[in-house]
């Protein structure tokens, strides 16, 4: 049988076809029902971790889940009952800590773990504190809600908060993943958006320091009528922020790493990746600033009407990220079956590590349930079982029947 798409030749019996990832046995062309990187979730939808942890989501997803409930859990009861230095510790470095523990269980360093931390979360951060303390204590803006001025929004901070921060903060992001993305080993789409998210979310979590630095130094307010502002204020800052910068900065990390073999550079599509980071970033930062005026100074209402608002945007985002990634895995896909090969996975017998079934020669996507092979760590792509030997053609057979 040929496929359609790309031409190549692929057994009878398979579903999706092992170059381009092309649904054989549906009308659904793009693969709307069937994420790239998770096929049993369609491509429109708000599942978090298997968006920013694509190569983590086929394993063990629910670790990561767990963890991230915990620490939000942690975070509330500790806001809620005044414990605010701890409460903001937790909620600054619990997405860091979690991201950096995926990175380590997919092994996404490849073995250099010291240069791929400091580059994309440490250098990030010390660049984020320096430039964070500048605008909100050097420009005269509150570190503590933004937006806190009772006499209302000021045109100058809301200037500085919607142009200056969201281009400014963005190029910082960019330069961590950047670097790696150039070099030869970590010049995959997954690895440019990894570092991407790496880098946002330790932005994130120096600049909520710096911020907040008042109430970190201020000592145990106890439990209070603001209860509902501290719980909101955490979460907007330590949850909400870190996945939208994260989520952002990865999207053009991504374009800069490009589709095919090698990075791509600086093209136009970064650009445009770029320039939507910036957009997204500029409405948070303003959304955030103008709902703190709603209902009077530091009022309830306002804190989380806050969050209403990044949650919006990061689920928009969320959908936005998903349809870039899963578009690239497929184009990059099809370009690799034009060449002849893929350029991601060897010619010995390998099993998708999602569904456990064996991989076609050369495949790109698992021919059985259409997993992306990208969606895989490198170290576990085309890896030779122990006592197998190579596979053969599936001339006559199927992919499952070369086990």
């Amino acid at each position: 049988m040929e496929c359609p798409r790309c031409s190549s030749a692929v057994p009878e019996v398979s579903h999706f076809c092992h170059h381009c990832g092309n649904d054989l046995q549906t009308q659904d062309a793009g693969r709307k029902k069937a994420y790239a990187a998770r096929p049993d979730e369609p491509v429109a939808s708000f599942k978090l971790v298997s968006t920013i942890m694509p190569q983590g989501a086929g394993r063990q997803p629910y670790t990561y889940k767990v963890a991230l409930g915990v620490a939000l859990l942690l975070t509330v009861v500790l806001a809620a009952l005044g414990a605010l230095p701890v409460a903001i510790m937790v909620a600054a470095f619990a997405i860091p800590i979690v991201y950096i523990l995926y990175l380590y269980d997919v092994n996404l360093w490849e073995d250099e773990p010291i240069p791929v931390v400091a580059a994309a979360f440490l250098l990030t951060g010390v660049l984020a504190a320096v430039f964070t303390w500048l605008w909100s204590d050097k420009l005269g803006l509150s570190s503590d809600t933004i937006g806190s001025n009772s006499a209302g929004p000021a045109g100058r901070d809301l200037l500085i908060l919607m142009l200056l921060v969201p281009v400014v903060s963005e190029l910082v992001r960019q330069i961590g993943p950047l670097y790696l993305a150039s070099r030869p080993r970590y010049d995959d789409l997954m690895d440019g958006f990894t570092f991407g998210v790496v880098a946002g979310v330790g932005y994130a979590c120096f600049e909520t320091l710096v911020l907040h630095w008042s109430w970190i130094s201020g000592g145990f307010a106890g439990p209070g009528s603001s209860a509902g502002t501290w719980i909101s204020i955490v979460v907007l800052q330590g949850f909400v922020k870190p996945l939208i910068y994260g989520s952002a900065t990865g999207l053009a990390a991504a374009e800069f790493s490009g589709l095919g073999e090698k990075y791509d550079g600086f093209t136009p599509r970064w650009v445009v990746g770029l320039a939507q980071a910036m957009v997204v970033n500029a409405l948070f930062q303003g959304g955030v600033y103008l709902l703190g005026f709603v209902g009077g100074h530091g009022s309830t209402i306002g804190a989380i009407l806050g969050v209403v608002w990044g949650v919006v945007l990061l689920g928009a985002l969320i959908i936005l990220v998903r349809t870039v990634l899963h578009k690239g895995l497929l184009e990059a896909a099809l370009e690799s079956a034009a060449r002849g090969g893929s350029n991601h996975a060897s010619g010995e017998l390998a099993f998708c590590s999602r569904c456990e079934m064996p991989l076609l020669p050369h495949s790109d996507f698992c021919s059985a349930c259409g997993n992306s092979v990208r969606s895989v760590p490198k170290a576990e792509r085309g890896v030779a079982v122990q006592g197998s030997g190579p596979a053969a053609g599936f001339e006559g057979s199927t992919g499952e029947t070369q086990a």
